[in-house]
């Protein structure tokens, strides 16, 4: 098995035991704290029972203020493998125009700690689960994964909840503001300008240029919006123009 096919059996095999009560917000930063169970992988080499240990990584995950992106501008987040960035890219592959209503997440992965713990993972997710309505945070998650490719899984729990939260958050605006259509089975896809521009990432990159025409954000800012669309080339000579009228 080569290692995508290892990443794809990875995701078809995370499970969200227990989702968070709320989406995201588009209005204002969000933790989520998560607990990813997942049997050792040694255990069949030590003959031991599956039930009979747990690893339990408990951390956090802040997506700071949202907004629209391209799943492309995704895979530059970090904190996260090779194999969890690969894992970004197949999962976007698959949906690709609803991938884009991704919320353009600066997201911080705060690893707290890990636990071994001989109890089975079904044991484990009861224990977790009241412990979380007792404590009624809307945020909390519970995901069973690969112990390998633990962060794969974390990363498929990521994608759903970001996937949803768009949904249920932002296409009732997008659809308003004329940012997204409806193809004829009743998907969402962007709306695009002549030149294949998402017209979401025209108006962002037009207010950046406002901003840097006032004075208000660098050029540095206004190329790195850009380069995260992979539209810089295709507004190079407005860019450099502008660079040097300013002068």
């Amino acid at each position: 098995m080569d290692m995508d096919d290892k990443i794809k059996y990875a995701l078809e095999n995370t499970e969200i035991l227990k989702a968070p009560k709320k989406y995201l917000s588009t209005f204002e930063s969000t933790t989520v704290h998560y607990y990813m169970l997942t049997t050792p992988f040694y255990l069949e080499f030590e003959g031991k029972n599956a039930d009979s240990e747990t690893i339990v990584r408990e951390g956090r995950i802040t997506w700071q203020k949202p907004k629209i992106i391209t799943p492309y501008y995704l895979l530059r987040l970090e904190g996260f493998s090779e194999e969890a960035k690969k894992a970004f890219s197949i999962l976007a592959g698959e949906n690709a125009d609803i991938a884009m209503m991704l919320y353009k997440l600066k997201f911080i992965k705060e690893y707290d700690h890990m636990d071994i713990v001989a109890n089975s993972v079904e044991e484990i997710t009861r224990k977790i689960d009241a412990e979380i309505e007792k404590n009624a945070n809307p945020f909390c998650a519970i995901i069973k994964g690969l112990d390998e490719f633990w962060d794969v899984s974390l990363t498929k729990f990521i994608y759903d909840l970001a996937l949803k939260s768009a949904y249920f958050s932002n296409m009732p605006e997008m659809s308003a503001n004329q940012l997204v259509n409806f193809d004829s089975s009743g998907f969402p896809v962007l709306s695009r300008d002549a030149y294949g521009i998402p017209v979401a990432a025209k108006n962002e990159i037009e207010k950046l240029f406002q901003l840097y025409e006032k004075g208000d954000i660098e050029a540095k800012r206004l190329k790195e919006e850009l380069d995260s669309w992979a539209l810089f080339e295709h507004y190079q000579d407005r860019f450099f123009n502008m660079i040097k009228r300013k002068r």
